[in-house]
């Protein structure tokens, strides 16, 4: 992945951008007085390889004047067949109010479904009220199954059959 939005480029993770990204997670997480969990749900972003890149999904950092400002990512998952949960979608409060979220968010579907995936899980908190309002505008529907302890609503979209052979696997 390789795009610009106004003055940000989205881009693929890197190995070194697993500190700054895991400060950026933590920092979100802190200033909605949600816990960072290394141990736990956010053990991914410090082993992107192994929860993303290698089963099929992708990480994405954004950054705003060569400095990262955001994460975007997904991954596939066992909810069915051809399904991906999106996950540690995070933008710190100056990257906030651009409309980079509903792009970030857009192009996540996009990758998704040239992929082959057929369904998109997303967990969040209700404390979370701009992501909850993002996911419901853009027909995320809530669902039932929460799997992460610090959230309290999960959503699914179907997705529309898609022609592409590159398919993902669960």
């Amino acid at each position: 992945m390789k795009a610009h939005y106004r003055d940000f480029l989205i881009r693929d993770w890197q190995k070194r951008d697993r500190a700054p990204a895991a400060n950026i997670i933590s920092s979100v997480l802190a200033e909605y007085h949600l816990g960072w969990e290394p141990s736990g749900a956010d053990k991914d972003v410090l082993a992107v390889e192994e929860y993303y890149v290698l089963p099929g999904g992708e990480f994405w950092v954004i950054e705003h004047h060569n400095q990262l400002v955001g994460t975007a990512a997904y991954y596939p998952v066992k909810r069915g067949e051809k399904v991906v949960e999106i996950r540690k979608m995070y933008l710190l409060s100056s990257a906030r109010g651009f409309g980079l979220g509903r792009y970030l968010l857009q192009q996540l579907e996009q990758a998704i479904a040239m992929r082959g995936f057929q369904q998109i899980w997303v967990e969040t908190a209700s404390i979370l009220i701009e992501a909850v309002g993002l996911y419901e505008s853009s027909g995320y529907q809530p669902a039932v199954g929460v799997e992460t302890a610090r959230c309290d609503r999960v959503y699914v979209k179907l997705l529309p059959l898609s022609n592409s052979t590159n398919v993902g696997t669960v």
